[in-house]
C-alpha cells in the first residue's frame, strides 16, 4: 500500500475542518516557573463524536467492551461540550502538553485573564486520583507572579452522580 504525500493528507485535513467534520484545538501556552519546553502542535477533535463512532462502526456494546476508545470518544464529546460553555462566557478551550510528558486535557482560558485546567477522565477512582494529581502538579509549575492562579482544577468525568470539592 503506497504512503499518502503530507500534502494530500492537509487537504484532506483541510476539507474535513471547511465542512465542520473536525476543529482543531490549539496548544496554552502559560507562563512557567521552569524551562520546560511546551508541546505547541494543535490538536484535532471531530465536532460532533459520533461521526467517529459512525465511521468506526461501533455501538453501545461495542464502546463499553473497548473502554480505551470510549474513553477517547468521551474525552471528544467533553471537549465539544466546554468549548459551547467557554465561548458563551467569551473566552476559548486549548490544551496543555510538556516534553515532560505532563499534559492537560483542557484549559478554558478567559480574556480576563481567568482560567481552569481541566483532566477528562471516563471514571474510577484510580484514573480520577491520577487526573487530580496530574493537575496539580501542573498548577506547581506555573509562574503565579507572571500569571493569576489557576481559578479552578477540575476532573470532569462519566461516571457518579453528583459534583464534589476536594480539599485540594
Amino acid at each position: 500500500m503506497k504512503a499518502l504525500d503530507s500534502s494530500t493528507v492537509y487537504s484532506y485535513i483541510r476539507a474535513l475542518e471547511r465542512i465542520f467534520v473536525i476543529e482543531e484545538l490549539k496548544a496554552w501556552n502559560p507562563n512557567l516557573r521552569s524551562k520546560t519546553t511546551i508541546r505547541t502542535s494543535n490538536t484535532r477533535f471531530f465536532v460532533d463524536p459520533s461521526i467517529a463512532a459512525a465511521a468506526l462502526g461501533v455501538g453501545p456494546g461495542d464502546l463499553t467492551a473497548d473502554l480505551k476508545t470510549f474513553g477517547l470518544l468521551f474525552e471528544a464529546m467533553c471537549i465539544r461540550d466546554l468549548r459551547v460553555y467557554a465561548e458563551a462566557l467569551n473566552g476559548d478551550v486549548y490544551h496543555y502538553r510538556d516534553k515532560t510528558g505532563l499534559e492537560c486535557d483542557a484549559v478554558i482560558h478567559l480574556r480576563n485573564g481567568s482560567y481552569g485546567l481541566i483532566e477528562i477522565k471516563l471514571g474510577g477512582d484510580k484514573l480520577i486520583e491520577e487526573g487530580a494529581e496530574n493537575l496539580k502538579k501542573l498548577r506547581e509549575k506555573l509562574d503565579t507572579e507572571k500569571m493569576k492562579e489557576p481559578s479552578f482544577l477540575m476532573v470532569l468525568t462519566g461516571t457518579g452522580q453528583y459534583a464534589y470539592r476536594r480539599s485540594d
